[in-house]
């Protein structure tokens, strides 16, 4: 072995963790679409619409990205390219993770310019 092999080596040991991880947090994260996939279907409520349509459509297309990007990922990983397989597998689970923190951030805008909790009383 060479000296770079071995230098390497923890490297690719902590980067292999973290892709292992971050397919663990985009699991979770197709569990908790499968239960907003089943609540979809309920836009077509009102009636069939284009609105009702793009929705389902836009909901039901998700797992595409995550799957997608690990796919990369492995791939980069397989490549010896562990920037970009680090990137590419914490892209599969960031879009749940910037979807919470735009509804945090938009609840507390609401609430910052509405007098916070003080009408609820």
């Amino acid at each position: 072995m060479t000296e770079a092999t071995i230098h390497s080596q923890p490297r690719r040991t902590l980067l292999l963790i973290w892709m292992i991880l971050a397919q663990i947090l985009m699991l979770g994260s197709l569990v908790i679409w499968l239960v907003v996939a089943g609540f979809s279907v309920m836009a077509f409520d009102a009636g069939v619409t284009a609105q009702a349509w793009t929705l389902v459509i836009l909901v039901w297309a998700y797992p595409i990205l995550p799957v997608g990007l690990i796919i990369a990922a492995w791939r980069a990983y397989a490549k010896h390219r562990g920037v970009l397989a680090v990137v590419l597998s914490s892209l599969s689970f960031a879009p749940p993770i910037l979807l919470f923190l735009a509804m945090f951030i938009s609840n507390y805008l609401w609430f910052a310019q509405n007098g916070g909790l003080m009408q609820f009383k």
